[in-house]
């Protein structure tokens, strides 16, 4: 996701410094016309606007925290740090607290310091971040989120502002998500009684979108193979959102849930679908596969 936004951003013009772990995506990037850096740290010496997108939690407090590697070793006063992993609503608040911690430190060296952090998780997936159509989610006060739209705008269609504290974003992508992956694993049964039942995939995806049944998991990533020619599920569920992370998301999603005392028993049970494909090595496919697994792993379709 994060070389494909990058991507957006040097095709439109702007001067990026790049660093990934996978050094391929920094190579591709370089290509376009992005400098590379060796490490966060040196990132953050080059810009002053710097974007995060990492898989988990530890990671970005490694990123951003490595007293030798990271960010805020080497930050500039009035930086602007947005982070758009999916992560925990926690660690967006702790990473908010150094970012204060750092402008009081400056402050008492007589430097001016508005060293601003927000998270921004995103919705959309890979082809929306490949067209500069992503959702963002942000979270932080007013005056940082007019900060992070000023930049976030170049790679999306839309920008929401989510919550004036840090992890608000977070909280909403997780309720999204929660949402998604229910939403997924409920189509994938429909279009598989409809079709078992003896009709036509597409006629039957056709009478959902024009039905209450409809939703973005049936109208635009239709997880039957063929009856969307873009969507994973045409190309044998390769690229798009992983397995893996959608699990993720959804453990993230129920963790929160049970710290406020809310029963997700759906979101429970898709938690517990997605693990058993992620234990069958559907962990790298698209999450729209769990029509496959569902399909596997019925009775015999011929008795």
């Amino acid at each position: 996701m994060g070389s494909r936004m990058a991507g957006v951003m040097v095709r439109k013009g702007f001067n990026l410094t790049v660093y990934d772990a996978h050094q391929p995506s920094v190579q591709g990037l370089v290509g376009l016309g992005a400098g590379a850096a060796s490490s966060p740290r040196e990132v953050a010496q080059a810009s002053n606007v710097i974007i995060t997108m990492l898989p988990n939690a530890d990671i970005v407090k490694e990123v951003y925290r490595n007293a030798e590697t990271g960010i805020f070793a080497s930050a500039q006063p009035g930086s602007l740090l947005i982070d758009c992993s999916t992560i925990d609503a926690e660690t967006p608040k702790q990473l908010h607290a150094v970012t204060q911690e750092l402008n009081q430190q400056n402050a008492e060296k007589g430097l001016l310091s508005n060293m601003t952090f927000v998270d921004a998780p995103v919705s959309g997936g890979v082809g929306a971040a490949e067209a500069g159509a992503l959702t963002f989610l942000v979270g932080g006060d007013e005056q940082s989120y007019q900060r992070a739209q000023e930049v976030l705008q170049h790679m999306s269609k839309a920008v929401f502002h989510c919550g004036k504290l840090p992890g608000s974003g977070q909280a909403v992508k997780l309720a999204n998500n929660l949402a998604l992956g229910i939403s997924m694993s409920a189509i994938s049964e429909a279009m598989l009684l409809g079709t078992r039942l003896g009709v036509d995939p597409k006629v039957l995806a056709a009478a959902l979108n024009s039905a209450t049944a409809r939703c973005w998991s049936s109208d635009t990533y239709n997880p039957y193979p063929g009856v969307i020619e873009t969507a994973p599920s045409s190309r044998g569920y390769e690229g798009g959102f992983a397995v893996d992370l959608m699990l993720k998301d959804l453990k993230l999603a129920t963790d929160a849930a049970a710290a406020v005392d809310l029963q997700t028993p759906m979101g429970n049970q898709a938690q517990h679908l997605y693990q058993g494909l992620q234990g069958e090595g559907y962990g790298k496919l698209d999450f729209s596969s769990v029509l496959k697994y569902l399909d596997q792993n019925s009775v015999d379709k011929t008795a």
